[in-house]
């Protein structure tokens, strides 16, 4: 038996094509890895990360539970998609051996095996089972196919715009396996066979076209099933369809504690072509759902970036509240992306603008526990005020690290890519801290309780948010606080929940003094106040238009008091409703017996 026909030739071109650029494309990343990541590797490989890796890759890029997690109809499209193909592909080769035993066969043999086999006895289990799997793919299809048309049957507002090339890659991948129905339903016209899909469809073919005619439609139909094949296969590396290859590596690259920094890497070049453009970020985007800017969520920056034609009006449009990355189902690390994609473009040191605060210290008091107000909170003088009779009810002795004035924390330079830059103030603010010899840093500005635990090199020194350190005096019965009937409602600000993961803290304050009442997007689907110190591409008045949007869900909850615990968000919330909005600090002051 010989496993060649002319019309195997476009599927083996392109097949050729897409395995010489991916081996490319993988060698040349994993090169230019500094040596550290590589070590990483080697020494990860012989440990359960590798198992760990396997079972994502299982769980993830072929069953794609995050998708479910999102959303169950997507996530069954992507995976009738990704598992129906590989199932197709495992159980196809089980046919083979099933038929002729473990002899060589080559690639286009697996794959046109129903064209090849047709003097070999049937084997009703392969036909039923390959039939069952090509219609489980085919649903997936119809189902991208009714996502295109109407998105919104899909529960997605939008769907993601496409460059050509994936346009290419998409429409060939819609016909692969229509096509391939076809092709092996002509077959089993001919020649018999074939299960339920094929060899109904076959029979039905038989009974309605001529010998002739039929025997065309096979040759064309098989023509037109390798040359889909070729076409996709050709444009896979060049389209979205490369993360089908590069999400795997990720995942185990991830597994090894391979990490992106604040500048470029080679790294990034596997999560930035893992991006699928699935969309699913762009409905969480209040840029999109509020504004109305559609040309700039993650999916486009990471496509913009790909294909090095990133503009500043994309990387810099973005309140980077983690929402995007908190359904991104691949877990791609958009946020750090962004700053060393705006590092690229906007990282120019200079000495002059950062010199004043050389030997520069306003600190006053002394303790072991430092208060770090930060920028924003020195703009709220009320919160630093409720802190400072909090620190006294406590009997707590403190350093106040700026209390008249200091050295910002850094992250807002960094969030702008100015990270040279950054890195001094924030050696600035670590030797300040270790002078005064504190033990724990409070902060009440959640930008700065990031960039303090994430950036900042303070060993010995406990971080903490003044939630959580509220929380702490209270459980240590240092505060005595009345529970009133006052009914609050939260919001989460970004840098302490999805950044920091600090969601129970504040709710058990708020709880302490009062009643809680949530609103519709709360813990990790909080919405953002819309003042992110990250986006400088908008404008004032469309900060308080998103402003407004969060407020509006805030006040439908019917609280009293809007609670907050960031700086920002206080006065950002504050522009957007005519209701009272607090700091944390402020309400458990005023719950002090």
């Amino acid at each position: 038996m010989t496993f060649y026909a002319p019309f195997c030739l476009p599927f083996i071109i392109g097949a050729a094509v897409m395995f010489a650029v991916l081996a490319w494309k993988w060698g040349t990343w994993l090169y230019r890895l500094p040596r550290a990541d590589k070590k990483r590797i080697l020494f990860g490989l012989p440990t359960r990360r590798t198992f760990g890796a396997a079972w994502e890759v299982v769980s993830e890029s072929l069953l794609h539970r995050r998708i479910f997690r999102v959303n169950p109809l997507l996530g069954y499209m992507h995976m009738s998609l990704a598992f129906g193909w590989f199932l197709l592909i495992a159980v196809g080769w089980a046919e083979t051996i099933a038929y002729l035993g473990f002899r060589y066969v080559p690639l286009q043999g697996h794959v046109f095996f129903k064209y090849f086999a047709t003097g070999l006895e049937h084997k009703p289990f392969f036909d039923f089972t390959m039939d069952l799997l090509l219609l489980f793919v085919l649903s997936g299809v119809a189902l991208a196919w009714g996502k295109r048309l109407y998105s919104r049957a899909m529960g997605m507002r939008r769907t993601t715009k496409h460059v050509p090339g994936d346009r290419v890659a998409l429409s060939a991948l819609w016909f692969v396996f229509p096509a391939r129905l076809v092709a092996e339903s002509a077959t089993c016209a001919l020649y018999g066979g074939g299960g339920f899909l094929t060899g109904s469809l076959g029979e039905w073919m038989s009974g309605h076209i001529g010998v002739m005619p039929l025997m065309n439609l096979e040759t064309a139909a098989w023509w037109f099933y390798s040359s889909c094949l070729g076409v996709f296969f050709v444009a896979l590396p060049f389209s979205r369809y490369m993360h089908i290859f590069t999400e795997i590596p990720l995942i185990f690259l991830r597994r090894y504690n391979l990490r992106s920094g604040e500048k470029e890497s080679s790294y990034d070049n596997f999560q930035v072509e893992a991006c699928s453009r699935c969309g699913i970020c762009i409905d969480p985007c209040q840029l999109q759902s509020v504004l109305g800017v559609d040309d700039v969520q993650s999916v486009y920056f990471l496509r913009d970036r790909r294909y090095n034609m990133l503009r500043l009006q994309t990387a810099d449009n973005c309140l980077m509240c983690g929402r995007c990355a908190e359904k991104c189902p691949v877990g791609i690390d958009l946020n750090t992306l962004r700053v060393n994609s705006r590092d690229k473009m906007h990282n120019v040191p200079d000495e002059r603008r950062y010199g004043y605060f050389k030997g520069l210290d306003r600190s006053e008091g002394a303790g072991k526990v430092g208060y770090f107000a930060g920028c924003m909170t020195l703009l709220t003088p009320r919160t630093m005020s409720a802190m400072s009779a909090i620190f006294e009810a406590a009997g707590e002795e403190v350093w106040w690290a700026d209390r008249e004035g200091g050295v910002c924390c850094g992250r807002p330079l960094k969030l702008a890519g100015e990270t040279d830059s950054a890195r001094k103030m924030m050696k600035y603010n670590a030797d300040l801290f270790r002078k005064h010899g504190i033990t724990t840093l409070v902060t009440s500005c959640p930008i700065c309780l990031k960039v303090f635990r994430e950036d900042y090199d303070l060993p010995g020194i406990e971080i903490l948010h003044h939630s959580e350190y509220i929380l702490r005096l209270i459980r240590a019965g240092r505060l005595s606080l009345e529970h009133g009937a006052t009914r609050f409602t939260y919001h989460d600000p970004c840098e302490l929940g999805r950044g920091s993961g600090i969601y129970d803290e504040p709710r058990a304050v708020i709880e302490a003094v009062g009643e809680l009442l949530e609103p519709a997007s709360t813990r990790e689907n909080a919405l953002c106040c819309g003042s992110s110190v990250a986006n400088t591409a908008i404008s004032d008045g469309q900060q308080v238009q998103i402003a407004r949007s969060v407020a509006a869900q805030l006040d439908a909850t019917g609280a009293e008091v809007i609670v907050t615990a960031c700086p920002l968000c206080k006065k950002a919330i504050g522009r957007g409703t005519k209701g009272e909005v607090r700091d944390l600090a402020e309400i458990v002051v005023a719950a002090i017996k």
